[in-house]
């Protein structure tokens, strides 16, 4: 087992840095740079401009902090919808910016945008809000304590920047927080309709800043150039997101149907879909919507068939709101325990064409195939595959399209490839029971034994069903556990081992690691990519799925 190579000068730690981290910081670093860089010129420019000195004698510095933010804000306008045009990153993913920018982390971009913008809009409102007091308090008709306040509040609801500035204010807050990680995975419906806020957030933004309010010591006070310019900033990220809105709508058009619905154990279930006009690459994603649950709900889910298949597949597990529904409107019945038991393989509960077991299933609409890190498994010569639970999910398409390239199936195109190591982290190995099939059938056609899998128990077994084990295991040609000829390790993996071996076999390659499941996983995945990574021999290239 070899080693993880200790850098020794700063050049080699330059090298090991960029296989991982250094494109995402450097880009993330040259973010925070331009904020910082028009945050310093904007501040400037509003503290040294000789048509403001009115506006700075009566504000002081507050003038300056607020419209400095609110130049930030603008900036940040540019960036926000731009991550979650999903048409957008999945096209520029395929070219060779995708070597510089990160577009896997394009949700990350924009969850930093997203407290960016929140971040400017407490600056920029507590810098109003004492500029307010000094306006009320320079107001000369307010005499008494009671009118001074009464000036205060109709500065904030009786004037256009105050309403408007308000409403973006809690229309903000209450996107934010239907966000947060738990809320949006606990109610994923109330996430859905309270971010389409934002419609109303940017309206107000483009009205906010028409009132010239604090006008500019000489004319022009109020040219189209100095007010509304709102539009100038969103106009290029609003015009994408605007054109992925209807290609979306078209798309959902085009002859897609149900062709099979497979109700499988552990609360899983499979849609077959058939759809025109649609090419699909192994790793990808798309967004699924129901009409008869609601038309306007679009969710995630990792594609599960491989392209050289004529359809298209998802696993989906049944836990949510939205799933349960779906699950419901399919046929499908889990809440039968003991009643009658799904078998292994699955329970065709719906099909178009057999009349057997035929029942309307209602329509369904499609948008994509989007990418993500999975997708570039094919750049490499040798892969590490690594999913966690129900995590295993986006490998099911990987590994069949890996398997149809490597036996020339269904016409499917060579690949590179040449070894494939997949490594399931289970606790429990009820989960993800469709997976096994797909197992099974792998292992039997893998004869030259290009696919190495390894599959790790890691819930504690009780003695006598661990003695009942190892009798079954002597001298068997399969795993007692899994059946496959692979064995079932018990405990977690040692990833230093797992490195260590890969490392040793596959001198001087490029090795693709690709992981879906928590995030404790991933970040020693990551870390171990790192460590055994050698810019001289063996490089890990880590990548983990994320929309």
């Amino acid at each position: 087992m070899k080693k993880p190579v200790e850098p020794k000068t700063l050049r080699e730690k330059f090298s090991i840095w960029m296989i991982n981290e250094g494109g995402r910081q450097l880009f993330f670093g040259t973010w925070i740079f331009l904020h910082l860089l028009v945050a310093v010129f904007g501040f400037m420019n509003y503290q040294l401009k000789d048509n403001l000195v009115d506006a700075r004698a009566l504000f002081g510095v507050t003038f300056t902090i607020a419209r400095t933010a609110a130049l930030i804000l603008h900036i940040d306008v540019i960036f926000i919808l731009l991550p979650v045009c999903r048409n957008f990153v999945s096209l520029l993913r395929r070219t060779p910016l995708n070597d510089i920018i990160p577009f896997d982390k394009n949700i990350t971009l924009h969850k930093a945008t997203a407290w960016s913008i929140v971040a400017g809009t407490v600056v920029h409102v507590v810098a109003h809000m004492v500029n307010f007091y000094k306006l009320a308090m320079a107001d000369t008709d307010a005499k008494t304590t009671g009118q001074r306040v009464l000036a205060f509040l109709e500065a904030n609801f009786n004037t256009g920047p105050g309403v408007t500035g308000w409403i973006m204010t809690v229309s903000l807050g209450i996107m934010v927080f239907f966000a947060s990680e738990k809320r949006r995975r606990a109610h994923f419906e109330r996430f859905w309709y309270s971010h389409h806020l934002f419609v109303v957030f940017f309206i107000n933004w483009q009205l906010h800043g028409m009132f010239c309010m604090i006008k500019p010591d000489r004319p022009p006070y109020c040219s189209s150039n100095t007010i509304g310019v709102f539009w100038r900033y969103w106009l290029i990220g609003g015009v994408i997101w605007i054109s992925e809105r209807v290609l979306r709508e078209i798309r959902s058009r085009h002859r897609t149907y149900v062709s099979k619905v497979i109700q499988h154990p552990s609360n899983v279930m499979e849609l077959q879909i058939k759809k025109e006009k649609t090419t699909t690459r192994a790793g990808q994603y798309i967004f699924l919507s129901c009409p008869e649950i609601s038309y306007f709900q679009w969710h995630p889910f990792t594609l599960t068939s491989a392209p050289e298949e004529d359809y298209i597949s998802v696993h989906i597990r049944v836990v949510g709101d939205f799933t349960q529904a779906l699950a419901k409107a399919m046929g499908c019945d889990f809440e039968k325990k003991g009643k009658e038991e799904t078998p292994a393989g699955g329970k065709v509960v719906g099909t178009n064409v057999n009349p057997s077991v035929n029942r309307l299933l209602p329509r369904v609409m499609v948008d994509g195939p989007f990418g993500s890190a999975s997708e570039d498994f094919l750049k490499y010569e040798t892969v590490l595959l690594v999913g966690a639970g129900i995590g295993v999910t986006p490998f099911a398409s990987i590994l069949k399209s890996i398997w149809y390239r490597m036996n020339n199936f269904n016409n499917s195109k060579p690949t590179r490839l040449s070894k494939v190591y997949f490594t399931w982290v289970i606790r429990d190995f009820g989960v993800a029971e469709w997976f096994h099939s797909l197992l099974h059938a792998i292992e039997e056609q893998d004869t030259q034994g290009r696919i190495e899998i390894n599959i790790y128990l890691t819930a504690k077994i009780k003695e006598d069903d661990m003695n009942n084990i190892i009798l079954q295991d002597v001298g068997a040609e399969k795993d007692a556990i899994t059946s496959l000829r692979a064995p079932t390790h018990f405990g977690r993996p040692n990833w230093d081992r797992v490195f260590g071996s890969i490392a040793e076999k596959h001198p001087e390659t490029d090795v693709g690691v690709f992981f879906c499941g928590p995030a404790v996983l991933s970040k020693q995945l990551h870390q171990m990519s790192n460590k055994y990574s050698d810019p001289k021999g063996t490089r890990f290239f880590f990548g983990k799925e994320n929309f």
